[in-house]
């Protein structure tokens, strides 16, 4: 759909070499691009939980994010690591860690005394406290750590982006998301809390040296980042990002596509940084009826 929109979009957050997808890939270009059309950065994850959908589970939506670019430079952050340590929470835990002074240190802090400030800002017992941690080997410490505090834990098998959003939405059950997860869900995570008044801390992490040599590839800009803690504006700056999400299969953030006979319902959020709206989108489509447009032969085509 892009190649009908007149636009000047480069891919600067993608799957492509992370995921060995066919596409997608950084500095790519969407849009027409034709001379005068407004600039913008595109990040985006096709299908965030792609296990999940593999599996028929839960916990599966596609996800874009764009920022305008006036001046033609870049508005969105390109970690080059695979993978970042992140921790994620919602306005009021955002706001007790802003007046602490805590913005950029809590990924060092014990998880007992992170706790406790979540605790106090929501005004709720620690034992009352629902944790949220990707099930992965390598966030046995956080689950462990998480355990111990008596805290409720929930783990989820794939899906980082709506996991990491939950804290941020005040049905969701959840008041904290911890751990080790894919970097491009990081920033697109950043957009949406941007607009929701959370927040994110997050740093650049490495199965071991050979992964980060082979990710850092020379980038010594990047290699002065690798212990540098980034929150939600340093990855997404600006006031212009919007967060875009349908939902796939059911998840903390939307409902699943219902099929129904030949009509498919959907169910989407639109969230724009600047203003801080929400929107819910429910769509009814008629499947007799709907069309794809494809790029081989620039034409619509029935599904």
């Amino acid at each position: 759909m892009f190649d009908l929109i007149d636009i000047c979009g480069e891919v600067v957050i993608g799957e492509g070499i992370k995921d060995n997808a066919p596409g997608i890939f950084l500095g790519d270009h969407l849009g027409t691009w034709k001379p005068g059309s407004p600039r913008f950065d595109i990040a985006l994850d096709p299908v965030d939980g792609t296990t999940n959908i593999s599996k028929g589970m839960a916990d599966s939506i596609s996800v874009i994010s764009a920022a305008h670019t006036p001046e033609g430079r870049a508005v969105m952050r390109n970690l080059p690591a695979f993978y970042t340590h992140k921790l994620s929470y919602g306005p009021a835990v955002a706001c007790a860690v802003n007046k602490a002074g805590l913005g950029h240190t809590l990924l060092d802090q014990p998880m007992a005394d992170v706790l406790q400030l979540v605790s106090r800002a929501l005004g709720k017992r620690v034992a009352e406290l629902v944790v949220l941690v990707l099930d992965r080997p390598r966030n046995q410490t956080f689950i462990d750590a998480v355990r111990a505090t008596g805290a409720g834990l929930r783990m989820v098998g794939d899906g980082d982006i709506s996991a990491a959003i939950a804290p941020a939405l005040p049905d969701s059950g959840v008041d904290l998301y911890v751990g080790i997860g894919g970097t491009p869900e990081g920033v697109l995570t950043a957009s949406a809390l941007r607009a929701l008044g959370g927040d994110i801390q997050l740093r650049m992490w490495f199965k071991n040296e050979a992964a980060r040599e082979a990710e850092l590839a020379g980038d010594e800009a990047a290699a002065r980042d690798v212990l540098r803690v980034f929150n939600a504006e340093e990855l997404s700056p600006g006031e212009s990002a919007i967060f875009c999400a349908t939902g796939i299969t059911e998840s903390a953030l939307l409902p699943g596509v219902k099929l129904i006979g030949k009509t498919a319902i959907t169910h989407s959020i639109l969230m724009r940084a600047r203003s801080r709206t929400v929107r819910y989108i429910r769509a009814v489509h008629n499947l007799e009826h709907k069309t794809i447009h494809l790029r081989h032969d620039r034409a619509e085509h029935k599904i």
